[in-house]
């Protein structure tokens, strides 16, 4: 018997292995497991260059489970150790048998599962002892045993293993007693070991019988030996796909289509990603894709790996060139990982460049259920925004689908504003905005849907990628002002007229929470709306942006500020103005000169002042008229606003307006459906 101190540097070495190897210790079944997978496939690569030349027999990985003694064993029949190995590749932490046997045989081990230093004692973290029998599968090799209770010291003697390859038996310790449950262990297995290489067996199969589940005497093989990804797609069908998506993703609605990634150089990554349909309140969610290392689950936190656009896809990466940190849970960023992350997108563009051009109806009818992804791609991913603007889709509310550059040659004649901007006209609510549509499309102007979670975000998109475009919400204006081609027709109305007619209507406006109203007049059309409400095109794009976006609040928190624009061509308001006149001109008439003579002398009084500054008298002379304006001013709101309240029709109108625009609800809404039958 042999025994010593395993070669490590520090006394302490356990207790680190303990707590800090690794950040889940469930992890040490997947490197307990991935080792005896290495092992028996060195085997099949000594077998295949004639070093091995006994019999292969059955190849498999066995995880067994003795509650009564406390021990959970993971058993192959691979290459095995002897004495030599064991006091290299154990006692001397420092080295990695893996990395020494793919050093030479690096033209063909392509699935050796390698350079993982450390993962051998990762069993410390669940045991108190482990114990490790084995026996080579060179000529004459004696079998040897090795065991160690979690200090530096250990024992090796020799073993009594009969057949070729290695038991790796963990005392579970007491804090450690969930990994002798079978369905734990079953449930791990499952998770980590799902498409190993090399058969994987648990336990025996359960079945319903009696009323119950029992056990049979048949091998609980809990992993598929040949994973989709890795198989040529010639020889799949849609049938596979979906198939191995449900494997994946039970209970989802089928993936619209996939991408099979297969490259060998200048790295080499196999995988398939599925594009799932989103829903329109999509959020990332981060455990989609799953990570694996030469068929060896690592991770489902991909992040670093692919761009951040592409986490709303499903399915596998395999890669044995993507770096990770001893515990196999974090990627690190390097130069591989950066390529690997632009291959993927290189490939998701391309292969959506090819289904549209394919087939445009079949990718126009996958529009509604990919467009966020692919907006989110381009907002996020500029390689990703360059490719795409050629495939990516605008929808008119006609449901006619553009390209970019398609869209801008159907608008650019009309569209195109005094400063020669061509205006894309936007709604957010087709419903809400219905009018405004109506208005826009019967003078011949296209209105694009933007309702999409992102797009509030987008339509600046379009406007940094489309030189001389603008977006315009389509309520932002009269349908004469959202697109100024320098027509605007005047509002046909004198000052006095102008005054009295601001006056009636902001004297009506009603107190909404959280929002603010002003008038403006404007000569629309007589077959337009009477009075229309509009809101400002930058407000109403920031405070959508808000809504989605940290560090935006002061937007969220401003009220929304409304224009109600009074169309004075319209015949209701031409009688409110010839009305107003009749009942206001004689009085309001003398308030607004004497309004606007005291203005005049504060003009003049500040013009004369040497170097702009008032004189004592001249300061007292300037308060004592800005009152007068104050008071008079005051005196016309009031008795424009007595009036205004005995004129039913004009609180019609805008509650017409606010009806219009979905603010009306409620006590205003009861008030405005009686007014409309005492009216009628």
């Amino acid at each position: 018997m042999q025994t010593g101190k395993i070669g490590v540097t520090t006394e302490n070495i356990f207790p680190v292995i303990k707590k800090f190897l690794y950040s889940d210790h469930e992890i040490f079944l997947r490197e307990l497991v991935s080792n005896a997978v290495d092992a028996t496939q060195k085997l099949r690569t000594l077998a295949g260059f004639g070093e091995f030349k006994g019999e292969l027999g059955e190849l498999d990985v066995r995880v067994t489970i003795d509650k009564e003694a406390g021990t959970l064993t993971v058993s192959d029949r691979g290459i095995g150790m002897d004495a030599d190995d064991l006091d290299k590749y154990i006692n001397q932490i420092a080295f990695s048998g893996a990395e020494e046997f793919l050093e030479k045989y690096k033209d063909s081990a392509n699935n050796i599962i390698g350079h993982f230093g450390l993962g051998f004692y990762s069993a410390f973290m669940v045991a108190r002892k482990v114990v490790i029998n084995s026996l080579s599968y060179k000529e004459g090799a004696e079998p040897v045993r090795w065991s160690c209770d979690g200090s530096p010291e250990y024992t090796m003697e020799k073993g009594d293993r009969s057949d070729r390859g290695t038991d790796i038996i963990l005392y579970i310790d007491d804090e450690s007693k969930q990994f002798l449950e079978q369905q734990r262990i079953d449930t791990l297995l499952k998770k980590y070991c799902r498409f190993l290489p090399v058969p994987v067996v648990s336990g025996k199969q359960q079945e319903w019988k009696d009323g119950k589940m029992q056990g049979t005497d048949r091998d609980n093989v809990v992993n598929a030996t040949a994973p989709l990804w890795l198989k040529k797609p010639a020889d799949l069908k849609d049938e596979d796909y979906l198939a191995f998506y449900h494997e994946l993703y039970p209970g989802q609605d089928d993936p619209m289509f996939w991408i099979h990634l297969n490259v060998d150089y200048p790295f080499t990554l196999t995988g398939i990603l599925f594009f799932p349909k989103l829903k329109d309140n999509f959020e990332v969610t981060k455990n989609r894709i799953q990570l694996y290392c030469n068929q060896v689950f690592v991770t489902d936190s991909v992040e670093g790996v692919v761009p951040e656009f592409m986490m709303l896809l499903q399915g596998v990466i395999d890669s044995p060139d993507i770096p990770l940190n001893v515990s196999r849970s974090y990627l690190q960023s390097d130069t591989a990982v950066k390529k690997i992350s632009g291959y993927i997108t290189k490939k998701v563009s391309s292969r959506l460049q090819e289904l549209f051009t394919a087939d445009r109806a079949a990718f126009e009818k996958k529009w509604d259920d990919i467009k966020i992804f692919i907006e989110y791609g381009m907002l996020t991913d500029e390689k990703f925004c360059d490719a795409a603007m050629k495939f990516a889709l605008l929808r008119d509310t006609e449901s006619h689908y553009f390209t970019f550059e398609e869209y801008r040659k159907l608008v650019e004649a009309e569209q195109t504003d005094r400063n020669g901007d061509v205006i894309y006209l936007y709604t957010t609510d087709p419903e809400a905005q219905y009018n405004y549509i109506q208005a826009a499309t019967a003078r011949g102007y296209s209105v694009l849907q933007m309702d999409g979670r992102l797009d509030s975000h987008f339509v600046g998109l379009i406007e940094q990628k489309q030189e001389k475009t603008r977006l315009v919400r389509v309520d932002s204006g009269s349908v004469e002002s959202v697109i100024d081609k320098g027509e605007k027709k005047g509002t046909g109305l004198d000052a006095l007229q102008v005054n009295e007619l601001s006056s009636v209507f902001r004297s009506q406006l009603p107190d909404v929470k959280k929002a603010q109203f002003m008038v403006e007049l404007e000569a629309v059309g007589q077959d337009a709306m009477p009075a229309m409400l509009t809101q400002n095109e930058y407000m109403t794009r920031m405070k959508a942006m808000a809504a989605m976006q940290p560090g935006m609040d002061f937007y969220a928190e401003l009220p929304d500020s409304y224009n109600v624009v009074v169309n004075t061509e319209h015949p209701l308001v031409k009688r409110i103005v010839e009305e107003n006149g009749k009942a206001l001109d004689e009085k309001v008439k003398p308030l607004v000169e004497a309004i606007d003579s005291d203005n005049a002398t504060i003009s003049q009084l500040r013009k004369d002042a040497p170097e702009g500054k008032l004189s004592a008298e001249d300061e007292q002379r300037v308060k004592e008229l800005e009152k007068s304006v104050a008071d008079h001013r005051a005196e016309q709101e009031k008795l424009i606003a007595n009036y205004a309240s005995t004129q039913p029709v004009v609180k019609q109108i805008i509650d017409l307006a606010l009806l219009q625009a979905g603010l009306l609800r409620g006590e205003s809404l009861t008030a405005f459906v009686r007014r409309s039958v005492e009216l009628l």
